[in-house]
């Protein structure tokens, strides 16, 4: 496959991953009553991490599974980080804010090409190109303008908001952390690197999860409520949770994270659609921050994609057949022409 087959094939991927995480953000509105985030993210990624199994074993063979002489002390670092950090989290920090909890949740999710660039640079010690730092700071105007509705001085007068917004800025953390993780395992295929971190993460958050029921912060759901979400949880599980997920680590690998992660900013434009059409309308300050953001994300891809043009070297020039077979034009000294100039 070719460098630009390649590179379309890797934003198909990140823009079918993140168009199909855009609808469960409104989806999450109706889940959140009838069952806690940290429950139904143990069901949903009960039944996506066994998918990832059967095919990773499918694909791979009894090869893929074993994990002899791996880093799976870092791998189920990354997993936990996307997994129980960013599934609790995000949805965690929805559920508090209540109405709006869909449509500042995933234009929270517009600052992870920010973070993707700060990571990076930590990481790796890759300084951020200079007019990324523009385009970041533009996302953020709008990530600004949709949380607070364009009066930018409910950021001071109601500081109630603060703890689900940090929770949900973390959460984003969470999961540039575990996208920028697959670099780590070069070796590993897209299925391997997302199944070995989802079964480790669903590890971690089975673990919080039964010590937040057992210790009843958290009230166990009953049957009931379990079967009313069942359509839901059909869509967070297979679509969201096993397309999605495994879409967004193959286009990262095509795209490199840096780049993938700038479609995030796809989210909360389709959260945006479907809530509006559900009768939940954003104010007209949180549309115009909702194309900021987009804004950022096609402008910032353009100059990436302008710049490694630039540095990229000029292709070496090839002699024709007949210009390597000809003889070489003799000067009146009886040179060659050109030799010795």
């Amino acid at each position: 496959m070719n460098d630009q087959k390649k590179y379309a094939r890797g934003v198909l991927l990140c823009l079918a991953a993140t168009l199909s995480w855009g609808a469960m953000f409104p989806l999450m509105d109706v889940t959140l009553k009838y069952i806690d985030p940290f429950t139904f993210t143990c069901l949903r990624y009960g039944i996506a991490g066994l998918i990832f199994v059967v095919v990773l074993r499918a694909r791979e063979g009894a090869a893929g599974l074993r994990l002899k002489g791996e880093r799976v002390g870092l791998a189920w670092l990354f997993g936990t980080a996307g997994f129980a950090g960013f599934q609790f989290l995000v949805f965690f920090g929805q559920d508090l804010i209540g109405e709006q909890g869909a449509l500042i949740a995933s234009i929270m999710m517009a600052t992870m090409p920010m973070m993707g660039f700060l990571v990076n640079w930590v990481l790796r010690k890759v300084v951020p190109p200079k007019w990324s730092f523009a385009f970041i700071a533009l996302s953020f105007v709008g990530v600004i303008l949709v949380v607070t509705k364009g009066d930018l001085a409910s950021l001071v007068n109601t500081p109630q908001n603060f703890g689900a917004d940090a929770l949900l800025l973390f959460a984003a953390l969470c999961w540039v952390i575990y996208t920028s993780g697959a670099t780590y395992f070069p070796s590993w295929s897209p299925i391997k690197y997302t199944t070995v971190t989802t079964v480790l993460g669903l590890g971690s958050a089975v673990v919080i999860t039964a010590v937040l029921l057992a210790t009843g912060a958290v009230a166990v759901p009953t049957g009931h409520a379990v079967v009313t979400i069942l359509p839901e949880l059909a869509y967070m599980s297979l679509i969201a949770g096993f397309g999605g997920v495994l879409a967004w680590n193959i286009g990262n690998r095509n795209l490199g994270p840096l780049n993938g992660v700038l479609f995030m900013d796809v989210v909360p434009i389709t959260a945006f659609t479907i809530s509006a059409l559900t009768g939940v309308i954003p104010a007209g300050m949180q549309v115009v921050g909702a194309l900021f953001t987009a804004s950022a994300l096609v402008l910032n891809n353009l100059y990436l994609r302008r710049r490694a043009a630039a540095a990229a070297p000029a292709p070496a020039a090839v002699p024709t057949p007949a210009a390597a077979s000809a003889p070489a034009e003799r000067s009146p000294a009886g040179q060659s022409a050109g030799v010795g100039r």
